[in-house]
């Protein structure tokens, strides 16, 4: 029986020509043996569904398992890390491309979310206020750059990325003991005390994304 899955495999070799277009999805579609009625029905909105299933595939695959004695901030890293070696270059390259475009611009984004969402959640991330977010936030950030400088990394094995991964993370953890020292500051005690306060008034999502928030696309 052809699914999803199925699709997204069939695809895969189209895309570094073709790209996540409607060349590729008819493509898939002849190479599973189905029409493109009965394809249309499984991805209503063809090779854009299939590039989403790819990158949340990609997600499935984050897990904190033989992480060893590394600090956190390593762990953050080498998930970083594993999460960009789980997926062909060009076919993220393509993806990137479409993504970009407006229409489809802020499924990218939440799609990266996503991946940030995944990480925290393999490390045990329990967070249940405005930091949910913003950790979510920050990494997404990460997560968008390094695979921007991956895209362009001609290093042997890609080492440079790993580097590239590493600075950054070492500088959201500069960024996180500044934070720690301006809570701890008498003279700022007020104002943190009250970020604080706001902070806690902010749950984080229950059950997915909400409506409103980061990381939620409408109709999806």
């Amino acid at each position: 029986m052809v699914d999803r899955d199925t699709l997204l495999d069939a695809a895969l070799p189209h895309v570094a020509f073709d790209g996540w277009s409607d060349e590729t999805f008819a493509a898939a579609c002849e190479d599973t043996g189905i029409t493109l009625a009965n394809g249309r029905a499984i991805c209503p909105r063809g090779s854009v569904d299939l590039a989403a299933s790819y990158h949340k595939r990609a997600d499935a695959t984050i897990s904190a398992a033989v992480l060893g004695e590394m600090r956190y901030s390593e762990r953050v890293a080498e998930l970083v890390w594993r999460r960009i070696q789980a997926v062909d270059k060009e076919v993220v390259r393509r993806g990137m491309a479409l993504f970009a475009l407006p229409q489809h611009a802020a499924e990218g984004t939440a799609l990266i979310w996503g991946t940030a969402d995944a990480i925290w959640s393999a490390l045990g991330d329990r967070s249940d206020d405005l930091n949910w977010y913003s950790k979510r936030a920050i990494l997404s950030g990460v997560v968008s750059s390094s695979v921007l400088f991956w895209l362009g990394d001609t290093s042997e094995g890609d080492t440079d990325t790993r580097a590239f991964i590493d600075r950054r993370i070492a500088d959201v953890m500069r960024f996180e003991k500044f934070k720690g020292r301006v809570r701890e500051n008498p003279a700022l005690k007020p104002l943190t005390g009250l970020f604080g306060r706001i902070a806690a008034a902010v749950p984080a999502p229950k059950t997915g994304p909400v409506e409103g928030y980061p990381g939620w696309v409408k109709g999806k």
